[in-house]
């Protein structure tokens, strides 16, 4: 089914305008609150509030504005679900079809040295995490979006599938939604665990896939590496990297840090072979 209603709802403007607006030619109906919609009008782009659309105000300083059946029930129901679809009409529920959202900046406002608590408090995303997780339980009809450099992918599929998006893509990006809300969760919890006892009870750290690796300690097993491993070693030539081969290099730098002047270190297996 093509995408009809979209709800936008960002801290991070980029590309927001173009990609509205391509929904716009596209027929989609826009619905989104405060700022974001003050951005898209600004724009000349009709949109519907969040509070026009539910009936709801927004509640304390807009701490509550997307928490109501309408949103996440026009997220949730099951399209294909004929039960679902009757409970949907029955109280006034429309389906929404698109979620863009992307999260207060709760990472970069603790970032910053001396920040208040209250103000990170302030920073922790409510509406916007349950809005990017409803759509991506129901990504086999909602396709969700939480990361603006997706935004061209999703008007290109649009252009491609008579309004829709793929099954592949929406999958894609649910998994992308999930990985984020865990990241954003997480890093709210180092925080408060931090800044109540100096030392949370447990600390979380996500890494991002760097590269699939050629296999793992045998040719039968698959390996990957996270982190950031290419911002220090670059492949010059030779064949995709091997578990063992990223073993051999972390051994080659360790080696080479007891040398003052410019150093070369071959190793095989772990073992220096010359420096």
């Amino acid at each position: 089914m093509p995408i009809r209603r979209a709800l936008l709802s960002v801290s991070d403007k980029t590309g927001l305008v173009p990609f509205a607006r391509s929904l716009t030619e596209a027929g989609v109906e826009l619905l989104s609150t405060g700022g974001t919609a003050a951005a898209l009008r600004d724009a000349g782009l009709e949109v519907t509030e969040v509070s026009d659309f539910t009936g709801a105000p927004e509640l304390f300083d807009g701490r509550v504005k997307t928490l109501h059946p309408k949103i996440h029930g026009g997220l949730l129901h099951k399209r294909e679900d004929a039960t679902h679809v009757a409970e949907a009409r029955e109280h006034g529920i429309a389906p929404i079809d698109l979620v863009v959202v992307n999260l207060y900046p709760f990472e970069r406002t603790v970032a910053e040295p001396g920040v208040a608590f209250d103000e990170a408090i302030e920073n922790i995303d409510i509406g916007g995490p349950s809005m990017l997780r409803s759509a991506a339980k129901n990504h086999e009809s909602v396709t969700v979006v939480v990361d603006p450099a997706d935004y061209d992918r999703v008007v290109e599929e649009m252009r491609d599938h008579q309004g829709d998006t793929t099954r592949a893509l929406r999958e894609e990006l649910a998994v992308k939604v999930f990985l984020r809300t865990s990241q954003y969760d997480a890093a709210i919890a180092n925080y408060l665990g931090g800044a109540r006892t100096g030392t949370g009870a447990s600390f979380t750290v996500s890494l991002p896939l760097e590269q699939e690796l050629r296999y793992g300690d045998n040719p039968h097993q698959k390996c990957a590496l996270y982190g950031n491993f290419r911002d220090s070693f670059t492949r010059l030539q030779g064949k995709e990297l091997s578990y063992t081969n990223v073993l051999d290099i972390e051994a080659a730098a360790d080696l080479i840090l007891d040398f003052v002047r410019p150093t070369v270190a071959i190793l095989k297996h772990g073992n220096p072979c010359g420096v």
